[in-house]
């Protein structure tokens, strides 16, 4: 067991490590996340336990795993880490000057114009800070915001709770239904399953496919299908080149504009539903940045996504909203 040492004071980046050691369990792990070397995690690890003077980790195990100790004090220590990093964000609202860099995942719903925009909008208001964007699935950004490998994420909003994180709802989405163009069959009768157009619909792992689903179990609809697809853009081809139909929003239908003039959007029939897309941070992100990116992202969506849509499409001016 480790000797008490005569340091009196903890060091917060060894409960920072010691955080991140039990939620990996393994010390390359630690160090892929912070960019420290192995040795230097296992040094700083070694200072708290000798501090302590208790075993925290069962170190002959892979992964390692906590003793009973460590355990309890990891339960006691979270809390107080979650108030400290709160502290950090608060104390630093409004200096943006000082930002020295920003981890943002996004869906790929906004990498055409959206996000470049931005990209371009936080380089000029951020001067000194420097950036990594990423593009994932919505649950992906989720969970990479929960393993503190972003900052700030513009997802859709997952069924569950977020729990540690916190989100700000941005846009309400609707969902529709979109037909090949030169489709003979009325719009209730495909949905309804009455026809032989089959349904093309998400990959059962994203959460817009899981939101479909469920409303589609609750309207008491079968639909018979022969494709799977984790990509708006082929869906929207397969579409358009007859081979069915799907649901999808009127966000996602704007990013297949090579394809429009063979598909028509509808509204989806019977009782409306809708996917929200939020701003999602980590509780220790700045304040001022968060208000920077969502007055951004609304000026932008506004610009590129509402203003095309309710002139082409009026039918979506109630549905089609930011959320205040």
């Amino acid at each position: 067991m480790p000797q008490p040492s005569s340091r009196k004071d903890l060091n917060l980046k060894w409960l920072e490590l010691f955080q991140i050691c039990a939620q990996k369990g393994s010390l390359q792990a630690v160090s892929d996340e912070t960019g420290l070397s192995i040795s230097t995690v296992s040094h700083h690890l070694k200072n708290l336990e000798d501090n302590l003077g208790v075993a925290l980790f069962n170190h002959n195990r892979r992964p390692m795993t906590l003793t009973p100790k460590g355990q309890a004090f990891l339960r006691n220590i979270e809390g107080a880490l979650h108030s400290i990093r709160k502290a950090k964000a608060e104390a630093s609202a409004g200096n943006l000057a000082e930002a020295s860099y920003l981890r943002v995942g996004t869906i790929e719903d906004f990498d055409s114009d959206i996000i470049p925009e931005l990209a371009v909008f936080l380089s000029a208001h951020l001067p000194q800070c420097d950036f990594l964007y990423h593009t994932d699935s919505s649950h992906t950004v989720i969970e990479m915001l929960r393993n503190r490998q972003l900052d700030i994420g513009v997802t859709a909003s997952p069924t569950e709770r977020l729990r540690d994180l916190q989100d700000r709802p941005l846009l309400r989405d609707p969902f529709v239904v979109v037909l090949p163009s030169k489709n003979e069959f009325s719009l209730a009768n495909v949905v309804e399953g009455r026809t032989k157009l089959p349904f093309l619909r998400f990959s059962n792992n994203l959460i817009i496919a899981r939101q479909i689903e469920a409303q589609l179990r609750r309207l008491g609809v079968s639909t018979a299908h022969k494709f799977e697809c984790g990509n708006n853009q082929t869906l929207m081809a397969m579409v358009a080149a007859g081979t069915g139909w799907t649901i999808t929003t009127p966000l996602l239908f704007s990013r297949a504009r090579r394809f429009e003039k063979a598909l028509t959007m509808h509204r989806f029939p019977g009782k409306s539903f809708s996917r929200t897309l939020a701003i999602v941070s980590t509780p220790d992100c700045s304040r001022s940045i968060l208000d920077l990116v969502d007055n951004q992202m609304r000026d932008l969506i506004t610009q590129h996504v509402l203003e095309p849509l309710h002139k082409s499409t009026p039918w979506l001016k109630d549905s089609l909203t930011l959320i205040e």
